[in-house]
């Protein structure tokens, strides 16, 4: 009885720790921060699905953007990628990982047999407080049920690191994840050569611990490591010079 109640206040210190004030992880687009309250919290366990099963490339892409995010102020800390190996015959194993901006010296990719191996390794590389952040793949749904999502929201409050449970199908199973992001692939624009730009998600926060949900189409540049408005990822057409002179601006004497 009473390992219960410490067990009891210790899930309760941990989901009420995702509202107080702690190292976050901005976004750098305000009308995402906002909702976040300041960013995405670190030291806690977030879920990202596809919106659709053809949607997986996206969300893979959005867990490898957040974590090349947050290497940007956490060099010398690792990154783990752990991947089943049923998830890897399914849609591949891991390449080209520097698209994303991951940084490769930093980059440890783990492939494991069994999806209990998957839980496991996440769990342990939570705790590690030389993680940055830990992305696990899971491609079965009932295989993280809530008391396993509890267990690593534990796990990442213990670490102080960012952990990211990358499905591979819609859930919407309860969880302790401190927030569940829903992913889709959205239209890019062109670069200047016209070939292929900037990627973009459209991202829906379904679930929100620290504040409101919502959606967003947002745009990811991987040479800079930072998310873009989609004002901001287009090119702004250049001011005409032939107005007529009553909608110049007034020149100041």
């Amino acid at each position: 009885m009473v390992e219960s109640v410490a067990t009891l206040l210790d899930l309760r210190r941990a989901f009420t720790s995702h509202r107080e004030a702690g190292p976050r992880l901005a976004f750098g687009l305000p009308m995402i921060d906002k909702a976040l309250g300041g960013g995405l919290p670190l030291g806690a366990m977030h879920e990202v699905q596809p919106s659709r099963v053809l949607d997986q490339g996206a969300a893979a892409g959005l867990a490898g953007a957040l974590a090349a995010l947050l290497s940007k102020t956490n060099d010398g800390k690792q990154i783990i990628w752990i991947q089943h190996d049923f998830v890897a015959m399914e849609i591949g194993s891991l390449y080209g990982a520097d698209s994303f901006g991951l940084p490769l010296s930093s980059l440890l990719i783990v492939r494991v047999p069994r999806v209990i191996d998957v839980l496991w390794g996440f769990e342990e590389a939570l705790k590690c407080r030389a993680v940055a952040a830990v992305i696990a793949e899971i491609a079965e749904a009932e295989a993280v049920d809530l008391t396993a999502t509890r267990r690593l929201s534990l796990a990442a409050r213990d670490g102080g690191g960012l952990g990211l449970l990358l499905r591979h199908r819609a859930c919407l199973a309860p969880s302790a994840a401190a927030t569940r992001w829903e992913v889709a692939s959205a239209p890019g624009e062109r670069d200047q050569f016209g070939g292929l730009g900037h990627p973009a998600f459209t991202l829906s926060l379904i679930k929100n611990r620290c504040g409101p949900c919502g959606r967003w189409t947002i745009a990811w540049d991987h040479h800079e490591r930072a998310f873009l408005a989609p004002a901001l990822s287009r090119r702004l057409a250049q001011a005409a010079h032939d107005r007529s002179a009553h909608t110049l601006p007034a020149r100041v004497a």
